[in-house]
């Protein structure tokens, strides 16, 4: 017998077509049409994403806040009543247990992890639990669906009395969506606006068909997670397992804006206000191909024909129709312009570091 889950959206994938791959113990679909049209559609449409297959914990008690400080590298303390932050937790050498988001609710802290890390994460946040808090994995308990696209905002206010205009980015609201009472953030990996919405698994059903019904003169489809993976990296989101690991400091990925290294003790702190003294090594840049090709995962950087550092993530890009890629190189390498060269299986092609993020036209507000 298989231990791969199944979401509550399982057999609308199926119904739908789609292809079905196995990942992070679930089996989820990558596509169903094509990658490139489902990508293409959430930048000009809108597009809706089975996310169920993520974490969520819950924290409350006396204590929370002191916890949560203490094992993430932002500041909680600063977040509002319905705000949601992005962070990390780090081990004491400052490498990546795992980025995740935080919801501060009226009674309780909300975090969402990668699926991936579910085991891990719970294990390591129980591992340091403090008198005064109560930690609960309710990860089975919790369907999630993304809205993406600059149509997004269109299709759900059909399915609410919930003022949308009054949710900035990262926020959220707990409202009536589709005639239940159910928890949205304005939040997403796509570059685009967009909500995403937590459901319990016996209305998750209804919900998708109401979103699609809703949807249907904005040309809304399901979209799978190649897509995804392909919208994510044209905006430099970091894929944990891939961008940021155990062996990553945030200050290397880029994400020394979320280290609030003022706000009083937390784990990796020493090391993460080091590098940001001392400056890394190494940084994760982002690089566009000069010639035809499609960088991929673990393949080798070059300058002047020496090996410097190795792709973490490549796609072509549906949206600047070029090959993309990240990658940790010496920071020497780092700056906007440098020349570097990608080892495409024995094909050495020219590529230059630009800014992030390559696609600058998003919806997200």
């Amino acid at each position: 017998m298989s231990d791969t889950k199944l979401t509550p959206f399982y057999d609308i994938h199926l119904k739908a077509s789609a292809k079905i791959v196995d990942f992070a113990g679930y089996k989820m679909p990558i596509q169903y049409r094509s990658i490139m049209a489902e990508h293409l559609c959430v930048r000009g449409s809108v597009g809706v994403f089975d996310l169920s297959h993520m974490g969520e914990f819950t924290v409350t008690g006396n204590n929370a806040l002191e916890f949560l400080q203490r094992m993430t590298v932002n500041d909680v303390a600063s977040l509002g009543i319905y705000q949601v932050q992005y962070t990390a937790m780090c081990y004491p050498d400052g490498g990546i247990v795992d980025d995740l988001l935080i919801y501060r609710l009226p009674d309780k802290y909300f975090l969402v992890v990668n699926a991936a890390n579910i085991g891990t994460d719970f294990s390591w946040l129980e591992e340091h639990l403090i008198d005064g808090v109560t930690l609960n994995n309710i990860s089975d308990d919790v369907g999630l669906l993304a809205i993406q696209g600059p149509d997004a905002q269109k299709v759900l206010a059909k399915l609410t009395v919930c003022d949308l205009d009054s949710i900035a980015f990262y926020h959220s609201a707990q409202s009536i969506v589709g005639g239940h009472k159910i928890l949205f953030s304005r939040t997403g990996y796509t570059g685009e606006d967009g909500f995403e919405l937590y459901v319990e698994p016996s209305i998750c059903r209804p919900m998708w068909d109401k979103v699609f019904e809703a949807g249907q003169e904005f040309k809304i489809e399901p979209i799978g997670l190649g897509a995804r993976d392909s919208l994510r990296l044209e905006m430099k989101y970091a894929l944990y397992g891939n961008d940021i690991d155990q062996t990553t400091n945030p200050i290397e990925a880029g994400l020394g804006w979320i280290c609030k290294v003022d706000k009083g003790d937390f784990i990796g702190r020493d090391a993460i206000a080091r590098m940001k003294v001392e400056s890394p090594k190494k940084r994760l840049v982002c690089f566009e191909l000069n010639d035809r090709g499609i960088p991929r995962h673990g393949y080798n950087i070059l300058h002047n024909g020496i090996i410097v550092g190795k792709v973490t993530s490549g796609a072509h890009s549906p949206s600047l129709e070029k090959g993309i890629g990240l990658g940790y190189v010496p920071s020497i390498l780092s700056k906007i312009g440098s020349q570097i060269e990608i080892d495409i299986r024995g094909k050495i092609t020219g590529a230059i570091v630009v800014k992030p993020p390559f696609y600058k036209s998003g919806s997200h507000r």
